[in-house]
């Protein structure tokens, strides 16, 4: 089996391996445990209605990558133009912040203590900043990571802000830096800057989930296995020597590619790994989600891809109206909202009943006027393990120990979100996939995390 690849797992990042070993040639098997592909970026179809399993899109940060995308998907994959926007104590702002709205949505007198609090700031500026609220604070002022940051952050990770890593802010908040806030603080509209993201990829009638239904149709049938889990992971002398599928039978491996969340493969793992690996491995947390989606007789309820709701009054971090996306999502004339309810696995609000986390997140929208009662045609819950890594300030050191113990397999690569315990995008997992399979055909050794 020289150069066969076994690809554990068929959400994005295993597909992007199995495409871009398919377009080189490169034999692979690729085993998921589901009966379906897409892993948690799937689209979920209730009657008329469809909806995405979370506020997914596509965005073109990677010219060949985006032009891979084309090639696949062809006239379905368009690029659309839908804002999103922070909605905080019955106002919307726009999001990424910018100086100007905020002015112009805050009033002067608590625009002008913002703007304070944000030259204070960056003047007192110094030193590393090691956990997420010294770094809002210090990167954005009290008054702003107050109100839109750290509230939000600790309701959608669900840990406390000064044990959160500064990483959870990604690049979302790049547009309000000293540049910005002055221009558009001082001369308005006439320099309102571009930074606002409300563009990006989505394909055309069938959601998000036809992305990775593309890649899955690229690839030879025969070398994908659903319903097929990898329930032990045998290893020897610094190899991966073979996967056993379903507690039955056993696959022999070449190379393997593991998108498995990082605790699951680790636990998975036989023999066990070191005490201490484990003991590492089980302080990792990911954070679950549950979306609850209400049909609506109405024609539209918002303008925006996504709004999110830093308020703690709210049960979801944010929601999204599909047909804004796409409008083929919602029948004519009829429309959808889907709330995002972070959770822990197994917690009360994972149990809790359908009909009431239904009546939960319903009520609050009728509380801020944005539905009524009668508009509601029907619902649908859904729920998602491992939606997040928990990326805690402390979990670099668990993670180094981690590195290391998985840096002597000499055939084994990790791709995606929950296996590299990183936050990460569409376009990531792609990326990282066309990597490995060139590390893979060149010989090249592959950083596993």
């Amino acid at each position: 089996m020289d150069k066969h690849v076994t690809i554990l797992g068929g959400g994005p990042a295993g597909l992007a391996v199995a495409y871009f070993a398919q377009k080189n040639r490169l034999p692979f098997s690729l085993f998921e445990a589901s009966d379906r592909l897409g892993g948690s970026s799937i689209t979920l179809r209730r009657g008329e209605f469809l909806f995405d399993s979370g506020a997914h899109r596509f965005h073109d940060r990677a010219p060949e990558i985006t032009a891979e995308l084309r090639q696949l998907l062809g006239e379905d994959l368009r690029e659309i133009f839908v804002p999103s926007q922070i909605y905080s104590r019955g106002r919307f702002f726009d999001f990424p912040l910018s100086p100007l709205n905020l002015i112009l949505k805050m009033g002067p007198k608590t625009f002008f203590k913002a703007g304070l609090d944000f030259l204070r700031a960056k003047a007192k500026a110094r030193g590393p900043l090691e956990d997420f609220e010294r770094f809002a604070r210090s990167t954005y002022g009290n008054t702003i990571a107050e109100r839109f940051l750290l509230n939000y952050s600790e309701k959608l990770w669900g840990a406390d802000s000064r044990h959160l890593s500064p990483r959870i802010a990604g690049n979302r908040m790049k547009g309000l830096n000293l540049k910005t806030f002055l221009t558009e603080a001082f001369w308005g509209r006439r320099a309102k800057t571009g930074h606002l993201d409300g563009s990006f990829y989505y394909p055309r009638k069938r959601g998000i989930g036809l992305i990775f239904e593309k890649l899955g149709e690229f690839c030879e049938n025969e070398t994908i296995f659903k319903k097929s889990e990898i329930s032990k992971i045998f290893h020897d002398q610094g190899r991966i020597q073979a996967v056993e599928i379903n507690g039955k039978s056993s696959v022999r491996t070449d190379r393997v590619v593991s998108s498995l969340p990082l605790t699951v493969m680790l636990e998975r793992l036989s023999p066990p790994p070191p005490a201490d690996v484990l003991k590492s491995a089980r302080t990792l947390q990911y954070r679950s989600l549950v979306l609850s989606a209400l049909f609506l007789n109405r024609t539209s309820i918002t303008s925006n891809a996504t709004v999110y709701f830093p308020d703690r009054e709210f049960l979801f971090t944010r929601i999204y109206e599909p047909r804004n996306r796409d409008s083929s999502l919602s029948p004519a004339g009829k429309t959808s909202l889907v709330a995002e309810i972070p959770c822990q696995f197994g917690d009360s609000v994972w149990a809790m009943e359908d009909d009431q986390l239904i009546d939960q997140s319903s009520a609050l929208l009728m509380k801020i006027g944005w539905i009524q009662r009668e508009d509601i045609l029907g619902s649908c819950v859904y729920r998602i393990p491992y939606a997040y890594p928990i990326l805690e300030a402390a979990h670099e050191e668990h993670l180094d120990r981690i590195r290391a113990f998985l840096g002597g397999f000499s055939n084994l690569w990790i791709s995606g979100r929950n296996a590299k315990f990183q936050y990460s995008h569409i376009h990531d997992q792609l990326i990282s996939g066309k990597e490995i399979v060139k590390a893979i055909l060149t010989e090249e050794k592959y950083r596993v995390l």
